[in-house]
């Protein structure tokens, strides 16, 4: 792919000079476990009637939340997913959930 077709927001440049910054490749920097505050709480909204725990409140990036939402969907023994910032457990899970974060430095985390 030619160079160009990446930034169309740029159509020339008289500096020779110039560097194109790529926002793209600008990840965001996971904060420490101890400074997260996480929020642990149960829905039923449009699920069926069906209740399942939700993590809300990670600041960080993508890759640490999908590893985060594996890591808890596995000590808990249940499926989920992650979409949208938010870790989605099946079933009631949020003690048991508090207390994994809690073991992992989380110590912010708490049921709401």
């Amino acid at each position: 792919m030619n160079n160009w077709k990446k930034r169309p927001d740029i159509v020339y440049s008289t500096n020779p000079d110039y560097h194109y910054n790529d926002e793209e490749n600008t990840e965001e920097e996971t904060s420490p476990k101890e400074k997260q505050l996480l929020r642990i709480s149960l829905d039923k909204r449009n699920r069926k009637g069906k209740a399942v725990t939700l993590v809300t409140g990670f600041a960080g990036s993508d890759n640490d939340l999908q590893e985060l939402g594996r890591m808890l969907k596995t000590k808990c023994g249940v499926g989920g997913s992650v979409k949208e910032g938010e870790i989605i457990i099946q079933g009631d899970h949020r003690e048991k959930a508090l207390g994994i974060l809690q073991k992992e430095g989380y110590t912010k985390s708490r049921i709401i």
